[in-house]
């Protein structure tokens, strides 16, 4: 677990700020590219996994004094981390808005250049 105090140091708050800094950054410079974004969510996943089944498997409590500790800093600091996927579905009626919103503009576009549209 936690033996030396890393988590409430501020070295390691600098550091984990700055991991947030940098992933915020590349999130930014893709803004608007899908698969650029798609890359670097499948990479935070990969790397929460590697961490989960590694480094932080090894370093769980060997004690229930340990234990109790960690589940107390679960329940306090907001659950166990998770990444969420998006639900198929949830990206299927994405899709279809954003697909719908398309059409509309199109009609839209359409009947200004045939002049069909009635001004009031």
């Amino acid at each position: 677990m936690n033996k030396n105090g890393i988590a409430e140091s501020g070295e390691f708050s600098e550091k984990l700020q700055n991991v947030t800094t940098v992933v915020y950054d590349v999130a930014a410079s893709c803004q608007g590219d899908t698969t650029a974004l798609l890359k670097l969510l499948r990479q935070l996943e990969q790397l929460h996994r590697e961490i989960r089944d590694g480094t932080f498997q090894e370093s769980l409590p060997n004690n229930r004094q340990q234990l109790y500790a960690l589940l107390k800093d679960i329940e306090s600091e907001g659950g166990w981390p998770y990444i969420e996927r998006m639900k198929l579905q949830a990206f299927l009626q994405n899709l279809l808005e954003v697909e719908a919103k398309e059409n509309q503009a199109q009609i839209s576009e359409d009947d200004v250049l045939s002049g069909d549209r009635t001004w009031s």
